[in-house]
């Protein structure tokens, strides 16, 4: 089933977001992860990509087909270009093909400074032209409702984003942030520049101190005060910055929910108990 299918209804999606496990002695702990996140009913589930390195697509595209087929939820499959050049996509596409994987999340990549760039593919726009041309995938696409890192203005970006949908993303999903003004401002601004496809907004539960650092550096993410007092309050507490990590994460997913929101990505980091108590919170609202 193609993703762009489910906002036909206008159906509020919920979707979740894991990574592939690095090593073959993880695959346990990913089945028992998958066993609950598939129990919470998802509408899909995303898988991530890795940079590169030869195993990341194989077990990409394996644990996809393992959620389609063992646990009956439509993947999401993360594909970057920017190491790749075209025969190398061409021959992931093709394995996504064969293995019946209808929906690709189309992204760039980060850099790496141990694999070149292979400079065929500078921009997820140009992998999203290329495979819209070949293949008849449903293409997704990322956005950051705080502007992308490496763009120059917001206008810029947006300008870029419009670019996005035009070479063929039918549905965005959002970068992860802390203030819901912030996303619907990026809503509205997406609306003035006709851009009119599903925007769905990524949250991310912090439930660690760890985690606050690379979310900066990733996706450009501001701290609002609110949530800035929770970790300066709770950051030596592990118990009491989990408990209060997931309820920012509630207040925020509710509110987006009630002002009419398209669905909610939540980055799981591999933590079915994370995604669990979320449900648990929103199961009478979705």
């Amino acid at each position: 089933m193609k993703i762009t299918d489910l906002y036909k209804t206008q159906k509020k999606t919920l979707s979740f977001e894991i990574f592939p496990p690095k090593k073959d002695s993880e695959l346990t702990n990913i089945d028992e992860t998958l066993s609950i996140l598939s129990g919470l009913h998802p509408d899909f589930i995303s898988v991530t990509f890795g940079t590169g390195e030869v195993s990341d697509p194989d077990r990409t595209i394996s644990l996809a087909k393992k959620i389609k087929d063992e646990y009956k939820v439509e993947p999401v499959v993360h594909l970057t270009c920017l190491h790749y050049d075209k025969n190398e996509i061409d021959h992931l596409a093709d394995h996504l093909r064969e293995e019946g994987i209808e929906n690709i999340l189309a992204l760039r990549g980060d850099r790496n400074s141990k694999i070149p760039d292979k400079n065929e593919f500078k921009h997820s726009t140009d992998l999203i032209s290329y495979l819209k041309t070949k293949y008849d995938f449903c293409l997704l696409g990322a956005c950051y409702p705080e502007c992308h890192p490496e763009s120059r203005d917001k206008v810029t970006d947006l300008l870029n984003l419009k670019s996005k949908v035009d070479s063929g993303a039918e549905v965005l999903l959002s970068q992860l942030f802390f203030d819901n003004k912030t996303f619907y401002d990026f809503r509205e601004k997406c609306r003035i520049a006709d851009i009119n496809t599903p925007v769905i907004p990524g949250i991310m539960p912090v439930i660690n101190a760890s985690q606050i650092k690379r979310m900066i550096s990733l996706c450009n993410a501001s701290f609002p005060l609110r949530f800035r007092k929770i970790i300066d309050r709770y950051e030596d507490n592990k118990e009491a910055l989990f408990d209060a990590g997931l309820s920012y994460a509630l207040t925020q997913i509710i509110d987006l929910l009630v002002n009419d929101t398209d669905g909610i990505h939540l980055y799981t980091m591999n933590n079915p108990i994370v995604a669990r108590r979320i449900c648990e919170g929103i199961k009478n609202i979705v």
